[in-house]
Order: structure tokens, then sequence, then C-alpha cells
């Protein structure tokens, strides 16, 4: 059942009122949106208490980006079920009810643990995840593992040159040493010889 969205329009996408949306800026037509492919969003949002318009998070003071992965239960279940079906460029306004929000445990101090929250959620961009093609996490474990061969493969060609320039070093004091001694051993032969 696709709701048609349109501007201005409060849609109530749980069904039960407790995630209820209102885009404020539409995407443009061929935006797209994040997918199974495109999971990582990135987001601009400020988060203020219903009850009081109070402002307890936002990025737009230092102009950060926010980026987490969808479906990973990482964010409130609000923006896990509102930023699927926003699209890129698209601002809405997601109004929260605290069971879809922090609920009573977790909710940072700042935050009534039943709070009713609204989001103002801009999605700038989706991305896939890292040097992703399906099967990822063993892609990005493989990743990891080469990285950390070629960084023990640098250690140990580090120590190999160590171990050469103190072995030169040590051939090197050696020759100087025997240059000495044979001078001292010479110098007594050449003199009588003069």
């Amino acid at each position: 059942m696709e709701t048609k969205e349109t501007m201005g329009d409060a849609i109530d996408l749980t069904g039960d009122g407790g995630v209820i949306k209102t885009i404020l800026r539409k995407a443009k037509a061929d935006a797209v949106g994040p997918t199974e492919n495109l999971p990582l969003v990135d987001v601009h949002y400020e988060g203020t208490l219903s009850e009081t318009s109070e402002v307890f998070d936002t990025t737009h003071e230092d102009n950060t980006i926010f980026s987490f992965e969808l479906g990973k239960g990482t964010v409130i279940k609000a923006w896990d079920i509102g930023l699927r079906t926003m699209k890129v460029g698209e601002i809405a306004k997601l109004t929260c009810k605290p069971e879809y929000a922090y609920g009573t445990a977790g909710s940072p101090p700042e935050i009534p643990p039943d709070a009713t929250l609204i989001f103002e959620v801009e999605l700038v961009a989706c991305r896939p995840r890292k040097g992703s093609s399906i099967g990822s996490v063993s892609d990005e474990k493989a990743r990891l593992q080469e990285l950390k061969k070629q960084r023990e493969i640098a250690a140990a060609t580090k120590e190999e040159e160590k171990k050469k320039r103190e072995e030169a070093k040590a051939a090197a004091a050696a020759r100087v040493q025997a240059k000495l001694d044979g001078k001292k051993v010479h110098g007594k032969g050449k003199g009588k010889g003069k």
C-alpha cells in the first residue's frame, strides 16, 4: 500500500501514530533513496522536544554530517522507519512517540523518557557500504586481514633492514679496527725499512 507523499501532508508511517512524517522539502524527481545496496545514509538533523520546542541535538551548529547504516538498530526506531521513505535532497519532519524514540530505557539525560521528539531530517546522501559488493562483511574482514598482512610484512622488512644496518655497522667498525691494528704493525715495519 504505497502512500503518495505530497508536501505538508502528515503521513502515519507506523499506522499507530508512532512516527508521523511531514515533507518540508521534496526531493528532485529522479533522486535516489536508501536501498539494500545503499544502506549508509548521511543526514543533517535537528531534534526538538515537542512539549517545549527545545533543541536537544543538532548538526546545524557545527555543520557536521551524521552517518549510519539503516536497519542495524544503531539509531532510534523512528529513524530506521522514516529514513527508508526519504529520497536524497528531501527534508522531512519526523514526529516520534517515545516508544519509537528512546523509550524509557537509554534516553539521554536531557530528554525526558516519555518525550515525543520532533526531528527535522535532511537526507544528504545514500552510499553503499565501504568496498561493498554483497557479502560486504566478509569483504571487510578480508580487507582488514590484507592490511594487517601488509603491516606485518612492512614491519618484518624494517626489522630485516635494521639487522642489515647493524651488521654493516659492525662490519665497518671491524674493518676500521683491523686497519688501525694493521697500521700499528705496518708502521713499525715501514719504519725499519727506511
